[in-house]
């Protein structure tokens, strides 16, 4: 199979045209201590327009594995500044002592401090006393897209941050309904955290082409990613004769569950487990599938935010199918290749198109690709950013709109 990428022109960024020096603008978030997370911040510096600067919790600790990660620095172009925080793993509530704070920016001198984290979060706010001290502009980026009950604090700080940020960049389409309805009227765009690294997911030829056709889900294994959606739309599937494999990569406190729910479906035998998968063997895992499928499903406190292993298979030619759960509908911007969230007939009507018609399978894929390129890439968003930066330190062109990604 050839794909091509359709109507695809290289991307020629606007960049700032302030003055001869670099804009300096500093990223602050805890996201960043994976050095395969600094794509998009590498893609940046590469402009050699940017000056960039990062700094990310020197003890940050993922509280669902009792680990603490030690801050990886691939990228020599990015100037990486660590700290220790108080709270560490609480995204809302770590916060870094405010002296050591300040000796960053004082050292790094930044014109522009684009934080992501939450608007609420104690280090967001930290961030918008200097702004508010300094008149220097603050970005804030969030994924939040479910209007949770907050303390009194958290509601005056979200406020605050409001007030104090001159672009906000919420992650999804719901993230940006929630802040105009809490109030911020000011310059927004949506785009995620992070893109996708096109040289680590591209197309693939494969080296022998499946027997059977191979559905597969790469995520955590936990109730509110919708997996047994996938082994009931498997049993109508079976139930037609269809020749097909399951391909399940991930680990989680559902898993056993869910190997008892494929028993029950009849289908145990057509599912392959892969267990846990680093990030930098993804390719390879999403090279064998014929779709991916994400079956988020929308709980009393969690909604799909973007589903970013959408954009890695699409960058690599895997047609994707999605629930209505949250962003996923409009990452693959399809309106036949999203089901209603917990249907497994509607996801096998899907499926069972696309095993039996090849034609649209690579229409999709053709589709997934030019998407990723015009939206998703490390490098289209950094074209992105430079360009809302531009905004904010040339305030005649400020325009208050809402861009959709």
């Amino acid at each position: 199979m050839i794909l091509v990428l359709q109507n695809y022109v290289p991307i020629q960024l606007r960049l700032p045209t302030m003055t001869n020096s670099k804009l300096r603008v500093l990223f602050v978030s805890h996201a960043y201590v994976v050095g395969v997370n600094q794509g998009k911040l590498n893609a940046i510096a590469q402009t050699g327009k940017v000056e960039v600067g990062l700094l990310t919790p020197s003890n940050w600790k993922a509280l669902e594995w009792n680990r603490v990660f030690e801050v990886e620095k691939p990228y020599p172009n990015i100037k990486v500044y660590t700290a220790p925080v108080l709270f560490s793993g609480r995204g809302g509530a770590h916060i870094y002592a405010p002296w050591q704070l300040w000796q960053v920016l004082n050292d790094f001198q930044p014109d522009v401090v684009q934080v992501e984290e939450e608007v609420f979060s104690l280090c967001t706010f930290e961030l918008a006393i200097w702004s508010r001290i300094t008149g220097k502009p603050m970005v804030v980026f969030g994924w939040e897209n479910m209007d949770r009950t907050l303390p009194v604090v958290r509601r005056w700080i979200r406020q605050f941050v409001m007030n104090t940020a001159q672009l906000m960049l919420p992650g999804n389409q719901d993230g940006a309904n929630l802040l105009r309805q809490w109030g911020y009227r000011g310059l927004m765009e949506i785009m995620p955290q992070m893109g996708v690294d096109t040289q680590l997911f591209s197309p693939r030829s494969p080296e022998n082409k499946n027997e059977a056709f191979h559905i597969g889900f790469l995520g955590r294994l936990v109730p509110e990613k919708g997996v047994n959606t996938i082994f009931g739309a498997a049993h109508l599937l079976k139930e037609k004769g269809l020749n097909f494999r399951i391909i399940i990569c991930g680990s989680g406190s559902y898993e056993e569950a869910l190997k008892r729910e494929a028993q029950q479906q009849q289908i145990a035998d057509l599912v392959i487990w892969r267990g846990s998968v680093r990030h930098e063997q993804a390719p390879e895992e999403i090279s064998k599938l014929d779709v991916l499928v994400l079956p988020s499903l929308t709980a009393a406190t969690w909604k799909e935010q973007f589903g970013h292993v959408l954009i890695e298979a699409m960058a690599m030619g895997i047609p994707v199918v999605g629930s209505s759960s949250g962003e996923i509908a409009n990452v693959i911007g399809r309106s036949d290749l999203v089901f209603p969230e917990g249907e497994a007939e509607k996801l096998a009507t899907i499926l069972e198109r696309m095993i039996c018609n090849p034609t649209w399978r690579q229409e999709l894929a053709q589709h997934g690709l030019t998407r990723v390129y015009q939206h998703y890439t490390h490098e289209r968003i950094a074209e992105r950013l430079i360009n809302l930066w531009q905004t904010l330190i040339q305030p005649s062109s400020n325009k208050y709109v809402t861009s959709k990604s």
